[in-house]
């Protein structure tokens, strides 16, 4: 029985697709190591949103290389995003690898590696589908308090700075009732929290079926007792979605809504499709039908041609909206996006620095701010683990906050009231109360 290691790099739904191909492999009898120097396979399942995503991978493929000094038979595969995006480079003799295949080819994985152990060579696979979503493969997945389940693939929006549409094909979306099973079984198991994922999860459609009407039918399995999503576009976050989140006591009270620039000439150099204007809008009705909504975001500064003055507009909208953390980036040009084509990376890595540290630095005193509100309330936390000091656990309330307090014998899965005495911008800091 050959083992087979895996390393997963990147989103939530690379995760996802990892659990995907350990399912089909055991299917097709491989085992898994716990290390690269016991697997006689290593896949390495990959991104490709961020250069120094690519960089790591191919510092890693090189340090792997290594271990063919001692195991000749080594078969080294690089699956996903990156090899997608990046085929040829990668079928290069020079750089070693054996088996390549993107998000939605892994079904051909064994027969793949049958023919890489058996004959020798390479083999590869870049299709790209209309219609696999993976519902016939329940992922094999370790005990937990969350499972990520992808309820979509693809994407139709083409940012101009995202190559996901390139790796991932257009959007198809599941079958409600097959991801309802999926969450019947994960209830079963013990697990209390789903997050549903998909690229822009507002377009989910099936048949007569939008996702606020999957959040609902999944706010119906017994077991469950949190449902979270992402990501959201802001261009048509549709009022039902609005509804469900603030009316399902088991919807979540936190919605990650990426503004990426907060100027209008950026945004539609980004093909983001809303405004400023609109952006606010938006936020604003939705802190009106949510009250206590906890807000987060993506942002890109330095995409090309930006301004200074243009940045300041950024900086004006995080400054507005007061978003409880964000994920911040400088703008790296990525292969075979419109970006990439059309406009030149023009602004210095200088002053992409400058900018990302000064919108971190805002942030971060935000963050702090939002985090001062919570001081004396009380929160139902879910317990995930052990926190970073000795005797203490750690946890989430509803607004996927973490939360940390002294070891009260509380076990992982358990849901706790926590009082908060003391935050971070990070880390809400407490006591239990049960």
């Amino acid at each position: 029985m050959k083992r087979v290691y895996i390393e997963t790099y990147g989103c939530q739904m690379n995760e996802y697709d990892t659990e995907i191909v350990k399912t089909i492999l055991k299917r097709h009898h491989y085992d898994f190591a716990d290390s690269p120097e016991e697997a006689e396979v290593i896949f390495l399942n990959t991104c490709s949103v961020r250069e120094n995503a690519h960089q790591k991978v191919k510092q890693r493929i090189n340090t792997l290389k290594q271990l063919r000094r001692s195991k000749k038979e080594l078969v080294l595969g690089v699956l996903g995003c990156m090899a997608q995006n990046l085929r040829n480079e990668l079928l290069d003799e020079k750089v070693g690898v054996d088996v390549v295949a993107g998000p939605d080819s892994y079904k051909r994985l064994p027969e793949m590696l049958f023919h890489v152990l058996e004959e020798g060579g390479k083999e590869s696979d870049f299709t790209l589908s209309e219609f696999e979503t993976y519902s016939d493969v329940f992922p094999d997945r370790e005990d937990g308090v969350n499972a990520w389940i992808a309820v979509m693939r693809g994407c139709d929006n083409f940012c101009t700075f995202c190559v996901v549409p390139y790796t991932r094909g257009r959007e198809r979306s599941r079958d409600p009732f097959n991801v309802l099973e999926e969450v019947k079984q994960l209830a079963q198991r013990g697990f209390k929290q789903v997050t549903l994922l998909g690229q822009n999860v507002n377009s989910y459609r099936y048949q007569n079926y939008d996702f606020a009407d999957l959040i609902q039918m999944v706010s119906e399995v017994e077991g469950i007792r949190r449902i979270r999503f992402t990501s959201p576009h802001p261009k048509d976050f549709p009022e039902k979605l609005i509804d469900v989140v603030a009316n399902n006591p088991k919807a979540c009270k936190h919605i990650h809504l990426p503004l990426q620039a907060g100027n209008d000439r950026i945004l539609e150099l980004m093909n983001r499709t809303y405004t400023q204007k609109e952006f606010l809008k938006l936020v604003e009705h939705m802190r009106v039908k949510i009250p206590g909504l906890v807000l987060t975001t993506d942002v890109i500064v330095g995409f090309p041609t930006e301004t200074e003055e243009e940045f300041q507009d950024t900086l004006a909208v995080m400054r507005q909206v007061e978003f409880d953390a964000a994920f911040m980036f400088k703008y790296s040009e990525r292969q075979h996006t419109i970006a990439s084509r059309k406009y030149p990376d023009d602004v210095s890595e200088e002053e992409k620095t400058s900018r990302i540290t000064r919108l971190v630095e805002m942030q971060k005193k935000i963050a702090l701010k939002k985090n001062q509100q919570h001081l004396g309330q009380v929160f139902e936390v879910l317990i995930e683990g052990k926190g970073k000091k000795p005797n203490q656990l750690l946890g989430r309330n509803d607004g996927n906050k973490i939360v940390v307090f002294p070891d009260n014998g509380a076990k992982i899965g358990d849901f706790v009231h926590v009082k908060i005495n003391e935050v971070t911008s990070n880390t809400l800091i407490g006591e239990a109360i049960d």
